[in-house]
């Protein structure tokens, strides 16, 4: 019973039985239409004659008439004596051929001629197939219409059956999308036999026991991170306040400044990536939203030091006020990567940060970017051809950042040279 449950053997069962059922059936009915074609052939054969000999008798009623079958036609003649044979048999030599000729109405009939000649007599015998030939007719017609019936009764059966074998690896696959559903995870081997369909539950069960503890050791490494990551920045930007407080010359609190500065955009980071390791979304407290011009604005600020000394020109355009539902946090976060990449790689000339209808473009007139590298500079690791600083891991979080709120961010060459970002928001226009 066991071989019996496996999956491997009810396949090789179902094919074996199908095969045998399929192959008795077409031989039961070919049996069946070849006993039915050879008794009508021999039922219709009886009937003509027979109807053929009753005109004989009411046109020959004298008791030594002599009658002949109306499908044979025999004559036999001395050797070399041909008057009396048709000229178009003349030719033959003993065997049997296919033959056409004309009835008494004049049409034209298939026959079957046999000539049997030797040195005393040449003797001929001529069969009238037409009987035979409207009986293939109907053969032919016949099988196809049984081939057509027994390849729907194989499409019926192969549904039922294949129904009947994959029943489990369908159950099996109903239960994964419910546990989907649920998000709860319930071992499923023990639903299952011992077969081969069995194993991958229990192999699925051990995957996802692995995963679970994986990702739960995850959460913990990314909570403790976090945790204590906070710790030392709320000391940083706490001391960085009390000695901005002090009377400390220009350059000192310039340098406080950006210390302060750096641990914001430090907690900011901590926070969106620790949101990206949960893969949970996070909305404003108390229903607020984030003004993407002010966050712009912050972004710019921090973003300074990555200009130095190059004689690039700085402009933040706001056609329009943007509100989105997401924190400010993860806001700064995607302006950031997009803003000082835009910094870092323009040596001279302008970088433009356009703020309004539900996006906020970043246009630069640096080295700019290859066509084909625009939407592989999103991935984890690339840098594409034309970009050399960086570890490549800017642009695949903010891409990370647009998938988990919904946002679209897009990069693409400017033809009068340099690149332009473009971060697309859920459109909340002020007003």
């Amino acid at each position: 019973m066991q071989y019996r449950r496996r999956l491997r053997s009810r396949i090789i069962i179902s094919f074996a039985l199908f095969g045998l059922g399929l192959t008795a059936l077409f031989a039961a009915a070919t049996i069946y239409l070849r006993v039915r074609m050879e008794d009508q052939i021999i039922n219709e054969t009886l009937t003509r004659e027979l109807v053929h000999f009753v005109d004989f008798k009411r046109e020959f009623p004298q008791p030594d008439a002599r009658w002949s079958m109306s499908l044979f036609e025999a004559q036999i003649v001395r050797a070399g004596r041909t008057a009396t044979v048709p000229f178009a048999w003349q030719s033959f030599d003993s065997g049997v051929y296919d033959i056409d000729d004309l009835d008494a109405s004049g049409q034209t009939r298939s026959y079957k001629l046999a000539v049997y000649k030797d040195d005393d007599f040449w003797a001929y015998l001529r069969f009238d197939q037409a009987s035979q030939k409207l009986t293939e007719r109907q053969l032919l017609v016949v099988l196809v219409i049984t081939v057509l019936v027994f390849a729907l009764l194989s499409l019926v059966m192969g549904l039922w059956l294949s129904s009947r074998v994959m029943s489990p690896v369908t159950e099996l696959a109903g239960r994964l999308r419910e546990l989907r559903k649920s998000g709860t995870y319930t071992p499923m081997a023990p639903r299952f036999a011992d077969d081969e369909v069995g194993q991958l539950a229990l192999a699925l069960d051990d995957y996802s026991e692995r995963l679970t503890h994986l990702v739960e050791r995850d959460r913990e490494f990314n909570a403790d991170v976090s945790h204590e990551l906070r710790t030392p920045l709320a000391v940083i930007a706490s001391t960085t306040e009390l000695m901005m407080g002090q009377a400390l010359p220009e350059k000192a609190q310039e340098r406080l400044r950006r210390i302060e500065r750096a641990v914001r955009q430090s907690t900011e980071l901590t926070d969106a990536l620790l949101l990206l390791s949960r893969s949970e979304r996070q909305g404003p407290t108390d229903g607020e939203t984030t003004d993407v011009a002010q966050v712009a604005e912050q972004v710019i600020d921090i973003s300074r030091p990555h200009l130095g000394n190059k004689p690039v020109e700085v402009r933040l355009e706001i056609e329009e006020p943007l509100l989105t539902a997401a924190p400010s946090s993860v806001v700064a976060v995607a302006l950031t990567n997009l803003i000082s990449n835009a910094f870092k790689y323009t040596q001279t000339g302008e970088v433009c940060v356009i703020i309004g209808h539900g996006r906020v473009a970043v246009e630069d007139t640096g080295p700019g970017i290859a066509a084909e590298d625009a939407e592989r500079l999103f991935e984890r690791g690339e840098r594409g051809t034309t970009l050399v600083k960086g570890a490549g891991l800017g642009l695949a979080i903010v891409r990370r950042l647009c998938e988990l709120y919904g946002w679209n961010v897009t990069l693409a060459p400017r033809p009068q040279g340099g690149a332009v970002a473009t971060l697309q928001f859920d459109y909340r226009p002020i007003g």
